[in-house]
């Protein structure tokens, strides 16, 4: 699994710079435009919190999904139907879970550096206000896995990249927009509240929401904490499930 994993630092040594905009300036625009820009609307903030200081750990946890669900989409296609990367590593002295863990491994450190870069941009301007805020850096990997891991299973299904656009345009964009980011869940419609809460990314929003002001979360901690486990697991047993009938003879 670690040579997997070393296989794609190696390659993401080679075209790091393409992502580093992405990763490092993304983050300070995003908390300029939406923190900064959209917060002197905002009139005594949300539930007593500036709002730039209530939107930053839902950014942050929205950046984590959109890393690993756009590192589990295409290079996974590709690496089945193009490149065919996974078809050479398969014909190497290595599992399928060498070959799907190391890649996950991957997604995982590319979700968590973004992670990292948005926890400093935060401290910058002031909008972190606890220690646990660190723990913003475990609970990013909890909900990149809770992502990643089911998008594989998704991408190694299809044959087409047209299923990964429609994957992003009814998943990736309407949780983005009603999962607790920019605006509380519990102003929706009942109907789209529940829908809100089904998805990972509210949980982890409201994890990481509860670090880093250093409040009690919304939620149980403890069942968050699991909810995302279980997708997780779930994702991982699906995705170990396609990798070995579409690599093994």
């Amino acid at each position: 699994m670690t040579s997997v994993f070393e296989y794609h630092l190696v390659v993401y040594r080679r075209v790091w710079r393409g992502s580093a905009l992405s990763t490092f300036v993304l983050p300070l625009l995003t908390v300029l435009g939406f923190g900064l820009g959209v917060g002197e609307y905002v009139d005594g903030g949300v539930d007593g919190v500036p709002y730039l200081d209530w939107i930053v750990p839902g950014l942050i946890a929205s950046t984590v999904m959109q890393v690993a669900i756009f590192e589990s989409t295409w290079p996974v296609l590709s690496s089945f139907n193009w490149a065919r990367t996974y078809e050479g590593q398969a014909a190497a002295p290595l599992r399928i879970d060498d070959i799907l863990g190391g890649n996950l491994l991957y997604v995982l450190f590319r979700a968590v550096t973004g992670s990292v870069a948005f926890l400093v941009v935060a401290a910058a301007f002031g909008a972190l206000h606890s220690w646990w805020a660190l723990a913003v850096l475990p609970i990013s990997l909890l909900l990149a896995l809770a992502f990643a891991a089911p998008t594989f299973a998704y991408s190694s299904s299809v044959t087409s990249d047209s299923y990964l656009a429609l994957l992003f345009r009814f998943a990736v964009i309407p949780m983005s927009l009603f999962a607790g980011v920019f605006f509380p869940v519990e102003s929706l419609p009942v109907g789209l509240r529940w829908l809100a809460y089904a998805s990972p990314l509210w949980h982890g929003v409201d994890l990481s929401r509860a670090a880093t002001l250093g409040v009690p979360a919304d939620w149980s901690v403890t069942g968050h904490l699991l909810y995302l486990a279980l997708w997780a697991a779930g994702g991982y047993a699906i995705a170990r499930v396609r990798f070995k009938k579409r690599l093994v003879v």
